[in-house]
Formats: structure tokens, C-alpha cells, sequence
């Protein structure tokens, strides 16, 4: 019985053991293609501040930031941000 005994409890002690190092190995992995995928985020896209300009230059500006968000370079907050800048130079 004795040796029956020693070969389940090395059975049990064996299979803890890989359950945890199994554990541990995807917990690692996950935390490490986190930091990746963090580290390639792609900036946002920020046009360029815009200078002092005429009514003909705003509506240009106004018209390419409207082809910026129809294309889907631009969500809508960043439109409007974008938008209330222009209107407000």
C-alpha cells in the first residue's frame, strides 16, 4: 500500500504543479501582448493648428476637415474639436 500511496501523492503533487506553472506562463503572456499591443497604438491624427485666414481659407479648411471625417480618419469629437478651433481663429 505504502508504494501505491508515494506514486499518487508524486501524481497529485506533479499535476498541481503543472496547473500552476500553466497558470502562471498564460497569466505572463497575456501581460506581455498587452504591453505590446500598448506600445504600436497609433497616435491620433492632429492637423495642424491654422493661422489667421480669410472666409475663402476657412471654408477650405472647414470642407478638407468634412473629407477627413467621411474618409474615417476623424472621429466626431475630433471633428468637431477641430472644427471649433478653426471657427474660433
Amino acid at each position: 500500500m505504502g508504494l501505491v500511496r508515494g506514486m499518487a501523492r508524486t501524481a497529485v503533487v506533479a499535476g498541481t504543479a503543472t496547473a500552476v506553472s500553466n497558470r502562471v506562463s498564460r497569466r505572463q503572456a497575456n501581460r506581455w501582448s498587452e504591453q505590446e499591443a500598448a506600445s504600436y497604438e497609433e497616435p491620433q491624427y492632429q492637423p495642424p493648428p491654422a493661422p489667421a485666414s480669410s472666409t475663402d481659407d476657412t471654408l477650405a479648411q472647414l470642407k478638407e476637415l468634412a473629407s477627413l471625417k467621411e474618409a474615417g480618419v476623424l472621429t466626431e469629437a475630433e471633428f468637431e474639436a477641430q472644427k471649433a478651433k478653426i471657427l474660433a481663429g
